[in-house]
């Protein structure tokens, strides 16, 4: 029986799952209405790659200094500020007359999505404890994953309805009585703000995953100067192992806590995450431009190919839990497998089958795709964050989803690169796919090393499709 602490906690939940659905949803319900906004705002293929990364980015670069304004500052008021932030750049964004102004309102709507989720992760890292923090952990990842798959789908209804003109605006609008309804629930719900851990934020750190990250996308995007984006990235990625160095030398805490890079564990959890994660909104994506942009086809018809796999990334995060009883850390091995096999097979269905069939064998590509994503994401999320060594829990969360989100900012300029600067559809589609597949395999590598035997770590679900503490042997 619950006490009324138990009820407060849960309550709690229920507003940090509701943000993250409204800020993450965000991301790939606009990917079905790219070709309309393009046409709509005469927009360029490096206004699209911008419009489309440039929310993960901002998104991700403002988990950490989020988290730790939190920690110094209290939640409650950041998480208010940040969700405000969103709702009102949403609406920028949508009545936006020209591509510049709906790029800079998503990137500030970015930095306000990720505050907001900075403060998710560690209001549930303060509120639960045990058995009951992992669990409510793993909750938000089955959320944040299934949003990602709806979005395509709620996307495609909308610009129906709305048509081409006006659809994308509505995708765009969306968030915003999400958005209200969750501020609303926030200010009556969650713990009054105060101070957890002050801290002194790696500023610098976070300036080179900044610079690093737009030099590995300005690439793709411009597709001059790589000489020179190269060596600023290889400039930053220096800088930030120096940085990293001298904080821990010197007895301050830097960017990425020192014992989550000596746990083996977490970094090859984290990059298994990066990526799922990347390629997963990457060939999303893409799917979207290839059926639309590429075939001719309707938005509704689009959405009506990735539903399937929205449908079975639900059914297989439920039965997850299962499976990672039954075979341990080797759950994760099999959904990233699967999720190879899948985009093996639609870059094969791309290349043979008639356009009039294609629709239907790409639905049930996508119904694969939400299998292996299901047994994947959510599970390998649950799994680092509960590995997470004590002393850094309250940062592990924030590094992992800065992870994914500058992974899907990388991801999806470079994906869409390919896409955008290759010659016809089909070809175009195959390329891309097969990038995405290659980034899967190198997942799957670093899942065959953490799967290793003669390893116990915990079983990263539980009986709720969440996550819990057991050891199982793997």
């Amino acid at each position: 029986m619950r006490t009324a602490d138990d009820r407060v906690s849960w309550r709690v939940l229920v507003v940090c799952l509701a943000a993250g659905v409204t800020t993450l949803v965000d991301q790939s319900v606009l990917t079905i209405a790219l070709p309309s906004l393009r046409e709509s705002l005469g927009a360029g293929s490096t206004d699209v790659q911008w419009i489309v990364s440039g929310y993960s980015l901002t998104f991700g670069l403002a988990l950490v200094p989020g988290g730790s304004l939190g920690d110094a500052r209290g939640r409650k008021g950041l998480f208010l500020i940040g969700l405000a932030t969103f709702v009102l750049c949403a609406v920028v964004a949508a009545t936006g007359a020209n591509a510049a102004t709906v790029i800079v309102a998503r990137l500030v709507q970015g930095a306000g999505a990720g505050l907001v989720n900075s403060q998710v992760i560690g209001t549930i890292q303060d509120v639960f404890q045990g058995v009951g923090r992992t669990r409510a952990l793993g909750m938000y990842a089955v959320v944040a994953g299934v949003s990602g798959a709806l979005g395509p789908a709620l996307g495609g209804v909308l610009v129906s309805i709305a048509g081409p003109g006006a659809g994308w605006r509505w995708c765009l609008l969306l968030s915003v009585p999400c958005g209200l309804v969750t501020l609303w629930l926030a200010a009556r719900r969650l713990p009054r703000a105060r101070a957890v851990r002050p801290g002194r934020l790696d500023g610098w750190g976070l300036v080179c995953v900044g610079a690093l990250t737009v030099a590995l996308m300005m690439p793709f995007i411009t597709g001059t100067h790589v000489a020179v984006w190269v060596t600023v990235a290889l400039g930053s990625a220096g800088t930030l192992v120096v940085l990293h160095r001298r904080r821990v030398r010197s007895g301050e805490v830097p960017l990425v806590h020192p014992a989550l890079t000596r746990s083996a564990l977490y970094v090859l959890g984290t990059a298994i995450a990066m990526a799922q994660f990347g390629s997963a909104m990457a060939a999303s994506l893409v799917l979207v431009l290839f059926l639309q942009s590429g075939l001719g086809m309707s938005a509704l018809t689009a959405a009506a190919v990735t539903v399937p796999s929205a449908v079975a990334m639900i059914a297989a995060s439920a039965i997850a839990w299962r499976v990672a009883r039954r075979i341990g850390a080797h759950a994760v091995t099999l959904g990233t497998g699967l999720g190879i096999i899948a985009l093996l097979a639609g870059a094969l269905a791309a290349a043979s089958v008639p356009v009039a069939a294609l629709p239907v064998v790409l639905a049930l590509v996508q119904l694969f795709w939400g299998v292996a994503n299901g047994l994947a994401l959510s599970p390998n999320q649950a799994r680092v964050l509960h590995e997470a060594p004590a002393e850094a829990a309250g940062v592990a969360g924030g590094i992992l989803q800065m992870s994914q989100r500058v992974a899907a900012a990388v991801c999806l300029t470079a994906v869409s690169g390919v896409y955008l600067r290759a010659g016809a559809p089909r070809d175009a589609f195959i390329q891309a796919t097969m990038v995405c597949a290659a980034l899967l395999a190198f997942a799957l590598v670093a899942c065959v090393i953490l799967a290793r035997p003669h390893r116990t770590v915990p079983a990263p679900v539980s009986r709720d499709g969440c996550g819990c503490g057991d050891q199982a042997p793997v």
